[in-house]
């Protein structure tokens, strides 16, 4: 039989939302790229929680945006509900989250697929990786068809021998019942990568007209809705929104789990893999915080053109008859009829700190990783990595050092180094509590940090960088005249900070000083500042929070100089590590295993030490005399 040959550049496997991102990247930058996928029904899927963004992961949003990324874009056209989380504390962990319509989303994401240049979608399944002498070269398909191509990325989330099960039943699918990847982990074993068996779950889909919502109460969207993408106009995203609803379990909720919990796969050993800690199953709340009498349950419309309610807080690996009686005992979900029910999934994964910070692995020059395949977990995460591992791809092909964002630079700098240099015993989620620098790294700026970076990566156009360098000059200038302009104790001065609860000025004061109060902002001031531009919405944001958070964002910046100065003590990669003494025996295994590129990433590799790190640096030093 004759064998189909194609020659690429880059083969991307899986069309999730890190696949999507790998895709679209490598195309952007000029190569000709395909992208596989079990099913063109699952490009851009969300099998799970059917929203874009949240806490820390909306930060990631806003990053893939500013670097040139499509998820943000796609979800400003798709969204039926947003609200901007945190509010009531600091800007730092304000997050934007949107409800999505799933099948618009999805929908939306293949039509620019589809419409970009370079790029290709084939509905195959890749089976075998060819790879010689540590060099991949290509591809194959079930059909055996062969792609010769100079870079491959990963991209197969948790469709890898995915087995999807509840109570008994226990069906070897993909999420949403599409077709799982059965054969491409064997070759990955063959070439020595090391994987290993994680397991996510979803709650149950139920019928819209069974559900009282009399019973909850009602969750709507922000009165002014802020998009995700820098460039979306924010006056086209101002549009009726889609309510969700909040309910929650109670006593016998819980005694119907405790009764049945000898028919949970996830307690009685049926389930192999690890699941994630910060996103657990009904019954692991219910057995795990048996203090807790209730806990909260969203529920979320899937779409405009569904009646299907996602269940918020209510997965579940459950049989389907202790499913049926334990939501009907959630208040409003007496009569719920389920369509689709719950259930958890196992699916193979990469141990991830086989990769380098390019998401390359180490062994296998060319191959790359990105999204739930990297053992992480989310959209968001996933969407980041496919970014990040489709810029290097392209960058590798076209002869130029790897683009890598440390973690005082971006989320997208903390996730990756996580993945690559820790042990991930679960799967990873996204938190702002992982960021040391978030003061810095806030969601509002991620296009002041990085948007410059994706001009010269290729993936920002002219016009948007040219919006970029006017925005930070407005607000420099903005920042210089404010810190600059005194106001007295005149009356009007006097009532406006009378209005605020403020204390009185006794002498002039800067009105940076006035905004530097905890109960004033730089837009409260507008009274009484009579040379005030006019200005965008987001230019003043960033005046008022650069202007309020001064003393703490300098500090930050302070911390950010002594940790880069770690970064950038490179270690070579020609150290032998056995041959430095004093170095302890684990050290020696874990620097000599995964390769850390500098001393900062040495020193956060698990079973090194602050004693190991100072020899090191001894070593180092004697190396440059």
């Amino acid at each position: 039989m004759a064998v189909v040959e194609e020659f690429v550049d880059v083969v991307v496997v899986g069309a999730g939302h890190a696949g999507c991102e790998a895709a679209l990247a490598c195309a952007r930058m000029g190569l000709k790229t395909v992208i596989f996928t079990v099913s063109v029904d699952s490009i851009a899927l969300m099998p799970c929680n059917p929203n874009i963004g949240g806490s820390s992961k909306g930060h990631l949003v806003r990053e893939v945006d500013a670097l040139g990324g499509e998820m943000g874009r796609n979800i400003d056209k798709t969204f039926i509900q947003s609200k901007m989380l945190n509010q009531s504390k600091g800007p730092a962990v304000h997050s934007l989250r949107a409800q999505a319509d799933k099948s618009d989303y999805s929908r939306s994401m293949r039509q620019v697929l589809e419409q970009t240049e370079n790029l290709m979608i084939k509905q195959l399944e890749v089976t075998e990786l060819l790879v010689e002498d540590h060099q991949l070269t290509g591809v194959r398909t079930y059909s055996g068809s062969v792609y010769h191509c100079k870079a491959a990325i990963l991209c197969a989330g948790t469709y890898s021998k995915a087995r999807c099960i509840y109570g008994e039943v226990s069906n070897y699918t993909g999420p949403n019942g599409l077709a799982a990847a059965n054969y491409l982990t064997d070759s990955m074993r063959s070439l020595g990568i090391v994987l290993r068996r994680f397991k996510t779950g979803t709650p149950a889909r139920i019928a819209g007209p069974s559900i009282d919502y009399s019973k909850m109460e009602e969750q709507k969207g922000d009165e002014r809705v802020v998009p995700f993408s820098f460039t979306t106009d924010p006056e086209s995203v101002q549009k009726e929104q889609v309510s969700c609803w909040l309910t929650y379990t109670n006593e016998t909720t819980h005694e119907i789990i405790r009764s049945n919990i000898d028919r949970s796969p996830l307690f009685s050993g049926r389930i192999e893999g690890t699941g994630p800690r910060y996103c657990p199953s009904i019954e692991d709340k219910v057995i795990k915080f048996s203090d807790k009498n209730r806990h909260q349950v969203f529920i979320e419309p899937e779409g405009l053109h569904t009646n299907e309610m996602y269940i918020s807080g209510m997965s579940s690996s459950l049989p389907e008859d202790v499913q049926i009686a334990m939501y009907r005992s959630v208040p409003g979900l007496e009569h719920a009829q389920i369509v689709k029910n719950a259930y958890a999934i196992e699916y193979d994964c990469i141990d991830a700190r086989q990769l380098k910070l390019s998401l390359e692995f180490r062994e296998i020059s060319g191959l790359f990783s990105a999204g739930q395949f990297n053992g992480s977990s989310g959209y968001e995460e996933a969407a980041a990595q496919g970014l990040i591992a489709g810029i290097n791809a392209a960058r590798k092909i076209q002869g130029k050092d790897p683009f890598i964002l440390d973690r005082s630079e971006a989320y997208i700098g903390v996730l990756i180094d996580d993945l690559v240099t820790k042990e991930n015993l679960e799967p990873y989620r996204m938190m702002t509590s992982r960021a040391e620098y978030r003061l810095l790294l806030r969601q509002d700026n991620a296009d002041l940090r990085l948007t410059e970076k994706g001009y010269e990566i290729g993936l920002i156009d002219e016009t948007r960088y040219r919006n970029l360098l006017v925005k930070k000059a407005q607000i420099a200038e903005e920042i210089e005249r404010v810190e600059k302009t005194f106001v007295g104790d005149h009356p009007e001065v006097q009532e406006l900070l009378a209005k605020h609860e403020s204390t009185e000025l006794k002498n002039s004061a800067s009105l940076g000083e006035l905004i530097r109060r905890p109960e004033l902002s730089y837009d409260m001031l507008a009274d009484i500042d009579q040379d005030r531009p006019s200005l965008p919405d987001d230019v003043r944001d960033q005046v008022n929070i650069s202007i309020k958070y001064k003393g703490y964002l300098d500090r930050q910046m302070k911390q950010v100089e002594q940790f880069k100065k770690l970064e950038k003590k490179r270690i070579p990669d020609t150290v032998d590590y056995e041959q430095i003494s004093g170095l302890r025996l684990e050290a020696r295994q874990k620097l000599a295993k995964y390769r850390p590129v500098s001393i900062g990433q040495a020193s956060r590799i698990a079973g090194v030490s602050p004693a190991d790190i100072s020899v090191l640096l001894v070593q180092l030093k004697s190396k440059e005399n």
